[in-house]
């Protein structure tokens, strides 16, 4: 074999095992690409306000100034009770609006849009409609999802959580399911999303058993942001062992002031940050 042979034969090895070579790097750095984790929103507590220990709280919103509250009952708990009410802030007590019967339904979510007040029930799939001045029941509805959780409103329809992955937009006439989301980070579907807060175009959720409220994109489903309050949650529970998890997220669009609390939870919060 001449030495011109060997020379063109070493040059197309070099070759071929340089873009070998090159091919592992691309993989290499593809797989070691960093995962853009979901940023952490910073907060600050700027008032602390009493709450009701038998309290087991499903709901929470400000309409028309007041702070309201559902609550859902468990035979666990004997003190609890399925009712929503207006929340006195200095003594954390509910005046009762509505109260349903426990041995039939467990009281969750409750959202005000235009005249009316919707309230969902835990396994039932049955909702209910109250009047929004005189708080009288005017009617029910059901529901495609198996529970129901959390409810706001972007002003034109419902939207709820039934502790899944899944967000659901109903007709508030017709109830009619008009889309569907499925809420996830950047490590994939986050489930048990619970009550909600729809504040400036995003949706804000507690996820049930955690200290976290996340910041929903409601186009997407994507969680565009992340409060941990998990120092909140231990705060409480040391304060009060009864104390079960947060649950809670309340805007008050005239003050721009947000609450939050939770379960059985001795205190309600209301906290600063940017949303």
């Amino acid at each position: 074999m001449s030495i011109k042979i060997i020379t063109a034969f070493f040059i197309t090895y070099l070759f071929i095992s340089c873009n070998s070579n090159d091919k592992k790097a691309d993989n290499n750095s593809d797989s070691a690409m960093p995962i853009i984790t979901t940023p952490l929103i910073s907060y600050n507590p700027i008032n602390i306000y009493p709450h009701d220990t038998s309290s087991y709280t499903e709901g929470f919103l400000v309409h028309e100034s007041n702070l309201y509250e559902s609550t859902g009952h468990t035979d666990d708990l004997p003190q609890t009770k399925s009712l929503f009410g207006v929340v006195n802030l200095k003594t954390g007590k509910i005046d009762i609006k509505a109260e349903l019967d426990k041995k039939k339904y467990f009281g969750e979510g409750i959202v005000f849009i235009k005249d009316k007040i919707y309230q969902l029930t835990y396994t039932t799939k049955i909702g209910f409609i109250y009047n929004a001045k005189t708080f009288q029941q005017t009617g029910t509805f059901t529901y495609p999802s198996k529970e129901g959780w959390g409810m706001t409103t972007d002003s034109a329809n419902i939207i709820m959580s039934d502790g899944t992955t899944t967000l659901t937009w109903l007709d508030p006439t017709t109830f009619k399911v008009i889309k569907t989301i499925i809420v996830k980070d950047e490590k994939g579907p986050v489930s048990e999303v619970n009550e909600l807060e729809y504040i400036k175009g995003f949706i804000y959720a507690n996820v049930y058993t955690t200290g976290d409220i996340i910041k929903i994109d409601p186009s997407s489903g994507k969680v565009v942001g992340r409060l941990d309050l998990s120092n909140l949650v231990t705060q409480e529970k040391n304060q009060y062992p009864g104390a079960k998890e947060m649950n809670g997220i309340a805007y008050d669009y005239a003050t721009d002031k947000i609450y939050i609390t939770g379960k059985m939870w001795p205190h309600i919060y209301e906290l600063k940050f940017e949303h």
